[in-house]
C-alpha cells in the first residue's frame, strides 16, 4: 500500500511535466521547419529527426545531436539552435536516468558458428555459460580428476616420460572462429579447414620432434667424443708419454695418433715427435729475441754502422719489416693475433727470433700460420724451438728456400701418386692445364693451417708429425678424392678457385676416410724411392752444381 500511494504523487508530477513539454515540442518543430525553409538550409531532415526522436539513447548520439544543430546555423537564424537546445535538455532530463550513463553494450553472441584462423596470435579466453564443477566431476573420469603439476599421472608429465624432447611449439596455425562480422563459411568448407590445421599441426609436431632428436644425437655424439678425448688423454699422459722411446711406435699408439691426440697433450707430442736435433735451448731463443728487437730499434732509427753490414745478412734480416704486415692477416677470425690482441707480441718475437736465427733463409709469406699454431698448443720458447726444427725438414727447407728444383721434385712424385689414385681426375686436371704448384704450394707453405678449418688441420698435423712429409701429399689426394665428383665438373678457373679456396666446413671423418683410401705406392714403389727417381729424372740433364736431394722422407723421431 505504502508502494501505490507513493506511485500516485510521482505519477501526477511526470505526466504535469510531459504535458508542456509536447506542447512545446510541436510549437518549435513547426517554427523550426518555417525557419529552415526560409534559410535554405539542407539538413532540415536530420535536424528534425534528432528533434522529434523520443529518447536520447547514448551520450554518442547527443554529442551528435550537439554537432547537427550547430551545423545547421546560419546568418539571421540564431533562435533555431537556441531553441533546438533548449528542447533537447527536456528530452534529455526526462528520458535518462543520469547525466553521465551510457547505453549499454549489445551482448555479442556466444557461440560462433564458423572456425577462421588466427596467425601467430593469442587465442582470447572464449565467453561461454560457466559450467558446474560438480557436473565435470561426474562427466570425467576419476583417472583425469586430479591433473596438477604435483601428479605424477599428469598428461604433460607422461609427454616428458616418453619423449626425452618435448616439441617446442604446435601452435603456428591457430585455429579461430571466423569474425561475427564476415559471411558464414559453409560446413563442407569449414570441416575441409580443420582437417587442413590437424594436418598441419601433425606435420609441425613431426618436424619439431625430427629435430628434436637431431639435436639429441648431436648431444649424444658430442658427449661421446668428450669422454673419448678424455679417455685418450688419460692415457697418452699415464701410459704413452712416460714410456715415449718404446711405445711411440706400437701398433696401439699408431691407432690413436690416428684417431687425434688430445688438445691438452698435443703440445708435448707434438715436441717429441718433431725432435730438436738443431739442440735449441731457452737462452739461445733469448739471445736471438734480443737481437730482433735491436734490429726493429736499429730499422726505425737507421744508422751509418748499420748501413755498412753484410748485405746478405741485412736483405734477409729486413723481412722483420715484412712479419709486421703478414700478421694482420693470421687468423683474422680469431683476433687474438692481431694488433692489441693476446698473442701478437708472442707471434711477432718467434717469427723475429727465427730470422735472425736463420738470417739464410729470413721470413717467407705463410711461416706465421706455422708459428701460431705451435703458438696455440705450446709455451713461447718450446713454440720457437719446434718451429725452427720444423722448418729444417728438407720438404719445409726446399720450400721456403723457394728450391725451384726441389719444389719441381716434389710436384713430379705427387703427380706419380695422383695418376695412381684419381686417373679420371688427372686426366682432366691434365686436359685443363691445372698444374699442383697452383693449389700444394699454398697447402705445402701454410702445412694446411691456413686452407683447412683450425681443428682440422690440427688434427692433419697429428699425423703429419708421425708420418712426416708423406702425409702433407697423402692429405692432397685426400682432399682431391673427397671433391672429384666436384672437381670434373669445373673448367680451370673454377677448379683453381676451388682449391685455393676449400669449403669452410670439411667433415673431419669423411676426409680422414679418404685419405686412408690413398695408396701411396706405385709399382711397389713407396713414397721416399719414387722421390729418388723423379729427382734422378730432374738431374740428369740438370746443372750439375744443383744440390743433392737428402733424404725427402721425414722420418719420425719416434
Amino acid at each position: 500500500m505504502k508502494t501505490q500511494r507513493s506511485f500516485f504523487p510521482l505519477a501526477f508530477i511526470v505526466v504535469v511535466m510531459i504535458m508542456p513539454y509536447f506542447l512545446l515540442k510541436a510549437t518549435i518543430c513547426v517554427w523550426f521547419y518555417w525557419s529552415c525553409d526560409c534559410n535554405g538550409s539542407h539538413d532540415v531532415t536530420q535536424i528534425v529527426k534528432m528533434l522529434t526522436g523520443w529518447t536520447v539513447k547514448s551520450t554518442h548520439s547527443i554529442y551528435e545531436f550537439i554537432l547537427a544543430v550547430l551545423s545547421s546555423c546560419s546568418e539571421g537564424s540564431l533562435y533555431v539552435p537556441l531553441c533546438a537546445i533548449m528542447t533537447w535538455l527536456f528530452h534529455f532530463l526526462l528520458s535518462s536516468r543520469s547525466l553521465f550513463s551510457r547505453r549499454a553494450k549489445e551482448s555479442r553472441s556466444v557461440e560462433q558458428r564458423d572456425p577462421g584462423w588466427k596467425l601467430f596470435g593469442k587465442v582470447p579466453p572464449r565467453e561461454g555459460p560457466i559450467k558446474d564443477p560438480k557436473k565435470i566431476q561426474k562427466l570425467l573420469p576419476p583417472n583425469k580428476l586430479n591433473t596438477g603439476p604435483g601428479n605424477p599421472t599428469s598428461p604433460r608429465q607422461s609427454v616428458r616420460k616418453n619423449l626425452d624432447f618435448e616439441p617446442l611449439s604446435t601452435t603456428a596455425l591457430i585455429l579461430e572462429d571466423r569474425p561475427a562480422n564476415l559471411p558464414a563459411k559453409p560446413a563442407e568448407e569449414a570441416q575441409k579447414h580443420r582437417q587442413q590445421y590437424e594436418e598441419m599441426v601433425a606435420q609441425a609436431k613431426k618436424r619439431e620432434l625430427k629435430d628434436a632428436q637431431k639435436r639429441k644425437k648431436q648431444l649424444e655424439d658430442r658427449c661421446k667424443l668428450e669422454e673419448s678425448i678424455g679417455t685418450a688423454a688419460q692415457t697418452w699422459n699415464q701410459e704413452i708419454l712416460p714410456n715415449w722411446s718404446t711405445m711411440c711406435t706400437s701398433r696401439r699408439v699408431r691407432d690413436l695418433w690416428w684417431q687425434g691426440i688430445p688438445p691438452s697433450v698435443r703440445g708435448k707430442v707434438w715436441s717429441l715427435a718433431v725432435g730438436n736435433d738443431l739442440n735449441i735451448t731457452h737462452e739461445l731463443y733469448s739471445i736471438c729475441l734480443a737481437r730482433a728487437k735491436e734490429k726493429w730499434k736499429t730499422t726505425a732509427a737507421p744508422t751509418a754502422e748499420t748501413e755498412t753490414e753484410d748485405a746478405g745478412s741485412s736483405d734477409r734480416e729486413s723481412s722483420l719489416e715484412l712479419i709486421k704486415l703478414d700478421i694482420s692477416r693470421t687468423f683474422p677470425q680469431l683476433c687474438i693475433f692481431q694488433q692489441g690482441g693476446p698473442y701478437h707480441d708472442v707471434l711477432h718475437s718467434i717469427l723475429g727470433a727465427y730470422t735472425c736465427y736463420r738470417p739464410d733463409v729470413g721470413y717467407v709469406q705463410g711461416m706465421s700460420f706455422i708459428a701460431a699454431v705451435l703458438i696455440l698448443n705450446l709455451d713461447t720458447a718450446d713454440a720457437f724451438i719446434a718451429f725452427a726444427n720444423l722448418l729444417n725438414k728438407p720438404c719445409q727447407m726446399a720450400f721456403f728456400r723457394v728450391d725451384h728444383s726441389l719444389m719441381l721434385t716434389y710436384f713430379a712424385a705427387f703427380e706419380v701418386f695422383f695418376e695412381e689414385n684419381l686417373p679420371k681426375l688427372f686426366a682432366h686436371f691434365k686436359t685443363n692445364n691445372l698444374t699442383p704448384d697452383i693449389y700444394l704450394i699454398d697447402w705445402i707453405f701454410t702445412l694446411y693451417s691456413k686452407s683447412l678449418p683450425l681443428d682440422l688441420a690440427c688434427r692433419v698435423w697429428d699425423v703429419f708429425c708421425r708420418d712426416g712429409e708423406e702425409f702433407l701429399f697423402r692429405t692432397a689426394l685426400g682432399l682431391l678424392r673427397l671433391y672429384q665428383d666436384v672437381l670434373t665438373c669445373m673448367d680451370f678457373i673454377h677448379m683453381a678457385q676451388f682449391l685455393t679456396r676449400l669449403p669452410d666446413l670439411i667433415p673431419a671423418e669423411q676426409l680422414f676416410q679418404h685419405i686412408a683410401a690413398v695408396h701411396m705406392t706405385s709399382r711397389n714403389r713407396k713414397w721416399a724411392q719414387v722421390g729418388r727417381v723423379v729427382f734422378t729424372t730432374f738431374t740428369d740433364g740438370a746443372d750439375a752444381n744443383v744440390p743433392a736431394l737428402a733424404t725427402p722422407l721425414f722420418e719420425c723421431q719416434c
